[in-house]
């Protein structure tokens, strides 16, 4: 009966269960060290909606393989999720592991930025929400820009350049954190790369106003056209890491041949747990 009762999910769950742990307002499983939410692009459009009508303060993060490892090998990961109010699923392997654990995960838990990013800023825009992005590249910030005055109109954006090869990083954050509170964006996405944007969020968290805050990793490289966007029909099999492993091999081959294999270890060990203490 309890997972029948989740899966109606109506938006009165919000209003009535908004002072419990948010993480466990969705259903939430636990799993190789790290906690999910199973949630749909829906489901996190309403999370988004409401904490902008309610003037919140939260951190939507994601889990896939590579910050799996990271959760397992970097502190400030760890307690990054800890400060998290929700984590989705953004990869089709923590989805398999998960349903190896046998939680009822599928592939409409899988919610990349590429799936989410799109009908956001399409909810933002019908709102007329203010959206402000921080990124590593002064290109993608300006043709960020661009294309989301063209696509959509209705959304206030604007992209903060996070210069540490000329700026000294406290110079930079106290710049970019008053331009974060001038503009007060409803939206704030942090797009400074794993563990990078991670530790900017914990260490600024209670310094920046904003309502909603997504470290969304190079996902707007692919709004501004900078990196080559994979079918969406390779992600929904699980092989999305193969056409990124071909398009920018230097730059995610260890992600992607070497760090599973870690993953591996740790499925292996959890099972083997599992089995002896049955």
């Amino acid at each position: 009966m309890g997972f029948i009762f989740w899966a109606a999910r109506p938006r009165a769950l919000i209003n009535s269960f908004r002072d419990m742990n948010a993480k466990t307002m969705w259903p939430s499983y636990k799993f190789l060290g790290i906690q999910v939410n199973s949630l749909t692009v829906p489901e996190l459009n309403l999370i988004v909606g409401d904490a902008i009508a309610t003037q919140q303060k939260i951190v939507i993060a994601c889990h896939n393989l590579h910050s799996l490892y990271l959760f397992h090998h970097n502190a400030r990961m760890r307690r990054f999720e800890a400060r998290a109010n929700y984590v989705h699923i953004d990869g089709m392997g923590i989805v398999l592991l998960g349903r190896l654990m046998g939680h009822p995960l599928g592939r409409q838990h899988r919610i990349t930025y590429l799936d989410w990013l799109k009908p956001l800023l399409s909810e933002a825009a019908a709102q007329s929400r203010r959206a402000l992005y921080i990124g590593m590249r002064s290109g993608i910030c300006a043709r960020a820009e661009k294309v989301m005055g063209r696509d959509y109109p209705g959304l206030e954006f604007r992209a903060v350049h996070w210069d540490f090869e000329h700026v000294p990083v406290s110079v930079l954050t106290e710049s970019v954190v008053s331009a974060v509170n001038e503009f007060c964006p409803q939206i704030l996405f942090v797009g400074l790369g794993m563990p990078r944007q991670e530790n900017w969020i914990l260490d600024n968290f209670e310094r920046i106003s904003a309502n909603v805050i997504l470290p969304c990793g190079a996902a707007m490289d692919y709004i501004a056209g900078a990196a080559p966007t994979p079918p969406r029909w390779v992600g929904r099999y699980g092989i999305e890491w193969l056409f990124r492993l071909l398009s920018e091999p230097r730059h995610v081959w260890r992600r992607y041949l070497v760090e599973p294999w870690y993953v591996v270890g740790l499925l292996a060990s959890e099972l083997l747990k599992t089995t002896f203490l049955r």
